[in-house]
C-alpha cells in the first residue's frame, strides 16, 4: 500500500518563519515525488492556500487539515488560543479518518510536545520526528517528555549530524538518526552579478535575534566605509534597536524590514557577498540555517561564523570564515572579499555548484526513504 504522510505543523501558515518556508518546500517537493500529503496546521484569516505566501500552489495530491486553536462557537470570540485545541481536533480528525480507512500511515512531526501527544495517543502509527534542536535545554520541564519522543518515536531525522550526537549524549541514548539538512531553491535562471560593484552588494537575510550576531554585523560596518549592506528580516522594533548601533562613518545600511520569500531571493540574486554571523553556543550549535543554502543557490561569495555544524556543509575554501561574535574579524573578512573581486567570484561559483545537491527535490529524495523504510515495518 502507498503510504500517506500526515505533515502536522501546530503553528499559523503562512508564518514569517524560516521553519514555515523549509515545511512548505518540503511538502511540496514530497508531493511532486507522488506522495499524498495531509497538512494539519492552523488557518490564518482570509489564506485559502497557504502555499501561495512561499511562491507555490497547494498540490494536487496534498490535502490541507486546517485546524483552529481557538475555542468553538459561542466561545470563539474570547480569543482564547491553545495547541491542545489543536492536538484535540487533531486526534478527531485521525481517528475520523481511520474509520473511513483514509487516515495517514505516517505522521512527521518537528514540534516535540505535538509528537509526544501524537505517540501517546496513536501507538501504532508510525512517526518520524525531525531535531532541529535540543528544547529540554532551555526548558527543563521538557525533558521526560523529549526524551520518551527520542526513545519511541519510529525514525528520528536530525539536521546536522553534529545536532544527533548532541541529542543522544542530553538523553543518554544511542538512537540512530539520518541527517538530513536544509535545502534551498535553485534559480531557475542564472543572474549576472555585478562583481565591479562588490562592495555595493553585500546582504544579510533572516531574523534580528540576538544569536543570529545581526548586532556584530552592524558594528562591524563601522570599519568599511564605502560599503553598501541591505540587512533583510526583523520588525520595527529590532530595526531600531540596531539603528542605535550605527555609525555615520561607516557602512551604509538599509534596512529592508520583512519581505516575501520571492523577494527575499531575488535580493540575494542581485548580491555579491552573503553575510551569515551567527554567534556561538545556543541554536547556532546545532544550525542547518536556511539562509546558508539559499546564499550558496544564489551564487553569493558567504562570510560566514566558524561554527562546526556550518562546517558539515561548507569546506574552508569555500566561504572566508571568522570568529563567531568578533565584529573585528567580521570586517577584515568583509573587506578580503571586497578587496579581491575574483576571489569573491570563484568562491561563489563553488557553492553555486554545491548547492545543486541540496535542492527541495534532493531533500525530499531522502525523506522518501524513509517515509517508505517506516511505512514498511
Amino acid at each position: 500500500m502507498q503510504p500517506r504522510l500526515l505533515y502536522a505543523f501546530p503553528e499559523p501558515l503562512p508564518l514569517r518563519k524560516a521553519r514555515a518556508v523549509q515545511v512548505m518546500h518540503t511538502i511540496d517537493a514530497l508531493a511532486r515525488a507522488g506522495m499524498g500529503v495531509d497538512l494539519a496546521y492552523v488557518p490564518t484569516a482570509g489564506t485559502a492556500d497557504p502555499f501561495v505566501h512561499y511562491g507555490l500552489h497547494c498540490p494536487e495530491n496534498v490535502r490541507l487539515v486546517p485546524l483552529s486553536r481557538c475555542l468553538p462557537k459561542p466561545l470563539s470570540g474570547l480569543r482564547i488560543h491553545s495547541n491542545r485545541l489543536f492536538l484535540w481536533r487533531l486526534r478527531h480528525w485521525i481517528e475520523n479518518q481511520n474509520k473511513q480507512a483514509g487516515g495517514p500511515t505516517v505522521v512527521f512531526v518537528r514540534h516535540v510536545k505535538l509528537a509526544h501527544a501524537l505517540l501517546d495517543a496513536f501507538p501504532t502509527l508510525p512517526l518520524i520526528y525531525e531535531a532541529h534542536e535540543i528544547f529540554a535545554q532551555t526548558s527543563p520541564r521538557l525533558f521526560p517528555r523529549e526524551k520518551a519522543v527520542i526513545e519511541h518515536a519510529t525514525a528520528l531525522i536530525a539536521i546536522t549530524g553534529r545536532l544527533a550526537e548532541a541529542v543522544n549524549r542530553f538523553f543518554g541514548l544511542q538512537r540512530l538518526f539520518a541527517i538530513v539538512p536544509s535545502a534551498t531553491t535553485l534559480p531557475q535562471v542564472s543572474v549576472a552579478k555585478d562583481w565591479a560593484a562588490i562592495s555595493k552588494r553585500i546582504v544579510y537575510a533572516g531574523n534580528l535575534y540576538d544569536w543570529k550576531g545581526v548586532d556584530d554585523l552592524i558594528i562591524a560596518a563601522r570599519e568599511l566605509p564605502g560599503c553598501h549592506i541591505m540587512i533583510i528580516g526583523g520588525d520595527a522594533i529590532g530595526i531600531a534597536r540596531l539603528r542605535n548601533l550605527l555609525s555615520p562613518t561607516g557602512a551604509n545600511i538599509d534596512f529592508a524590514g520583512h519581505l516575501s520569500h520571492q523577494e527575499v531571493l531575488k535580493h540575494m540574486g542581485n548580491a555579491c557577498i552573503a553575510v551569515l554571523p551567527n554567534r556561538s553556543g545556543s541554536v547556532s550549535e546545532f544550525t542547518s540555517p536556511l539562509k546558508l543554502f539559499e546564499y550558496m543557490a544564489a551564487g553569493c561569495a558567504i562570510v560566514c561564523s566558524d561554527l562546526p555544524a556550518v562546517r558539515e556543509i561548507v569546506e574552508d575554501n569555500e566561504a572566508v570564515w571568522f570568529s563567531p561574535g568578533d565584529p573585528g574579524a567580521l570586517a577584515s573578512a568583509i573587506k578580503s572579499l571586497v578587496d579581491d573581486p575574483e576571489r569573491a567570484r570563484s568562491m561563489a561559483e563553488l557553492t553555486a555548484a554545491k548547492a545543486r545537491s541540496y535542492s527541495w527535490d534532493s531533500r525530499a529524495e531522502r525523506l522518501l526513504e524513509i517515509i517508505h523504510a517506516v511505512s514498511n515495518k
